[in-house]
């Protein structure tokens, strides 16, 4: 593997991964943790997130299970990697102030990495509770140079 795709980069080179990606940018989404095999996204929620019952969209749900898998995929494979599938299941309605996305590498090889999510819906008391889980995989590009 060339230094570019191997080993764990640091928090601070994760965060401007994140940052360099608009769609992250616009949902308000922060990396807190990135640490060898595991991963946590987090969202704020505010009102342009919700659906019409007031939960969290499905959608904001669905982006958070992705990205928070990616990243936990990037401790171990770097940053040069794509989702290739993943899985969701809705558990409950999420309401409350934050989604906290908690995503873990489940199997790596050198080029993909299976990671399982966990996400959770924060209330204002700080109580969470789980209202999705998810499974996929990344993979690394090859360079096309």
């Amino acid at each position: 593997m060339s230094e570019e795709t191997a080993g764990i980069h640091t928090l601070a080179d994760a965060r401007k991964i994140l940052a360099s990606q608009s769609f992250s940018v616009l949902i308000g989404a922060r990396l807190v943790e990135y640490e060898s095999g595991r991963a946590v996204l987090e969202i704020p929620l505010r009102p342009e997130l919700l659906q019409q019952f007031g939960f969290a969209h499905g959608g904001v749900l669905a982006y958070a299970a992705d990205n928070a898998l990616t990243f936990a995929a990037g401790t171990a494979l770097g940053p040069s990697i794509v989702t290739t599938g993943m899985t969701l299941d809705y558990l409950r309605p999420a309401s409350g102030a934050l989604l906290r996305a908690v995503a873990t590498v489940v199997s790596v090889s050198r080029k993909q990495a299976l990671c399982r999510c966990e996400i959770y819906v924060v209330a204002d008391d700080t109580i969470e509770k789980l209202c999705a889980a998810a499974q996929g995989s990344a993979r690394v590009i090859e360079s096309n140079r």
